[in-house]
């Protein structure tokens, strides 16, 4: 069990720190809202995760290619949304202003459907942590359990530091925030036109 445990660890926090549009999304809104309103996203993970583990358990050896296709295009099409409204928020930055509690709870839900249309967590369960979780299942069902416990732990607590890490940096000043906020918003658009980019030319290969 202790392998199971040590692999999950170790696996969700270079999950967690690799960038990706989980994490630049996270970090846009930080800077946007603050750590306090941006962090119960840090639990997206966890929402997101959960039909997607119960669909890779079940179609882990049939899941056709033109699903992570569609899922390409549907997710940079989002990205680019996300990017957009990062630019407006870039536009209309007031030093003074105090930002809108719309609270944690839009964050939450933008972060678990950036996740949702993500294709790492399908391909990551599909490749790594289902064959694996069902390996350990089999031998005994706590480890299969040691390794779901110790990933999404990690996850959630290493996602909560990038939270905190950024919201320190938004008080090192209004000009410093806005031009993060832009720089997140540049980040965003790339990854949209890369998740894009990846769908078109899987399109064009089939």
């Amino acid at each position: 069990m202790f392998s199971y445990l040590i692999f999950g660890i170790t696996y969700a926090f270079a999950a967690a720190v690799q960038p990706g549009p989980l994490q630049t999304y996270i970090i846009s809104q930080t800077l946007k809202k603050g750590w306090r309103s941006t962090l119960p996203a840090a639990f997206a993970p966890v929402i997101s995760d959960i039909p997607i583990l119960i669909l890779i358990l079940f179609l882990l050896s049939t899941m056709p290619a033109n699903f992570i296709i569609i899922l390409r295009i549907a997710g940079g099409l989002f990205l680019l949304y996300l990017a957009f409204k990062a630019f407006q928020s870039w536009q209309q930055f007031e030093a003074d202003k105090t930002a809108i509690d719309e609270s944690g709870r839009q964050t939450l839900f933008n972060a678990v459907f950036v996740n949702l249309l993500n294709p790492n967590p399908y391909l990551g369960w599909s490749l790594i942590m289902g064959p694996l979780f069902l390996e350990g299942w089999k031998i005994a069902p706590a480890n299969g359990i040691a390794l779901i416990a110790s990933f999404y732990l990690t996850m959630i607590l290493t996602l909560a530091g990038i939270i905190i890490l950024f919201g320190f940096a938004r008080k090192l000043g209004p000009q410093v925030s806005k031009v993060l906020i832009g720089l997140s918003s540049f980040v965003l658009l790339a990854f949209g036109i890369y998740q894009l980019w990846l769908g078109i030319i899987s399109v064009s290969i089939i």
